[in-house]
């Protein structure tokens, strides 16, 4: 594991400020999440695309910047730089969230833009967390899309894990899927390490990240296995919890037909050695359009409406909302 998927030791002080992924659970709004474990694969695109197909079903939509330090949110979106960010918010220069938020050229759709290059942002405390998601409850919109950072911090991690609903973007090239499986494989241990009966199995997770239990391996099904033969009640009330993960994969600039089908693939190793499931939500073919509407500082659906990977991500989204409003 990397220094940023080490969750096997949490100090006294972690634990009683420890980040409540309850609040995230609004009964007026919906959160979605955009992430991934490799950068460069279009969360953001994806991000923005989805909130402004949304924004045009008749929802409100707040598109967040979570990518803290390295937003860039605001340019898929073909804004300007907002002049109150979520640096402002975080160093208390603004107290009321509703004060960053900024309008856009979409009808229903506003955003909130990140972070922009300030050390420590990217490092917030469990508290600065669940402050954030408390004043969340208080917007103003239907669904909250979150556009998070590459790879695998504690931050891109828990607000991951605490929506409703998971997107993960990723690439038909290998080192992105290592990723992805990287992301996801994080994802679970994280979720672990939240739950209350952590100090139960903490033990467990250490010697098992530090090669100690050598007739296992560390994937997510073996680990549930082994803590399910220590004590089966453990097992099940983290599983419960397990089964809360609501994930859907998108492969982004597909070229061929086999590309496409690796999202099935992948559902089913998800399924297979992880244990929970990731459902393909389908794909965005390769098109220029994208990259000539990210040239132009215009969003795709705004700018080139009728091209293929415009029908395919409204596609996507009417699927995705289908799913989770039936």
């Amino acid at each position: 594991m990397t220094q940023h998927e080490n969750f096997t030791s949490i100090s006294s002080t972690e634990i009683l400020n420890q980040f409540n992924l309850k609040l995230s659970l609004f009964e007026d709004k919906k959160v979605w999440a955009v992430g991934g474990g490799k950068g460069g694969v279009g969360k953001s695109f994806l991000c923005a695309n989805i909130a402004i197909e949304l924004a045009s079903l008749g929802s409100k939509v707040v598109a967040i910047d979570l990518d803290l330090g390295g937003a860039n949110l605001h340019t898929c979106l073909g804004q300007k730089i907002p002049e109150h960010t979520l640096s402002d918010y975080f160093n208390k220069k603004v107290l009321n969230i509703k004060n960053i938020i900024t309008p856009t050229n979409h009808e229903n759709l506003s955003l909130i833009s990140g972070a922009q290059d300030e050390l420590g942002i990217a490092n917030l405390k469990s508290s600065n967390k669940n402050d954030f998601l408390h004043d969340l409850k208080n917007l103003d919109a239907d669904y909250i899309i979150f556009d998070l950072g590459a790879g695998t911090s504690l931050n891109t991690l828990d607000f991951f894990i605490s929506a409703d609903v998971g997107i993960l973007a990723t690439l038909p090239e290998p080192t992105s899927i290592e990723n992805t499986y990287r992301f996801l494989k994080s994802c679970f241990f994280r979720k672990i390490q939240l739950s209350e009966n952590y100090h139960k199995v903490s033990h467990l997770i250490k010697k098992i990240s530090q090669g100690k239990i050598t007739n296992i391996s560390a994937s997510p099904v073996e680990v549930m296995n082994e803590i399910k033969s220590i004590d089966e009640s453990i097992y099940y009330e983290l599983k419960l919890e397990l089964d809360k993960m609501n994930y859907y994969l998108i492969m982004n600039q597909v070229r061929s037909f086999s590309e496409e089908k690796l999202g099935f693939s992948i559902e089913k190793i998800c399924k297979k050695y992880f244990g929970f499931s990731v459902n393909y939500l389908g794909q965005v073919s390769y098109d220029p359009a994208v990259w000539q509407s990210i040239r132009v500082k215009k969003s795709l659906l705004q700018r080139y409406p009728n091209s293929n990977s415009a029908s395919e991500l409204k596609e996507l989204v009417s699927k995705l909302y289908q799913k989770e409003t039936m």
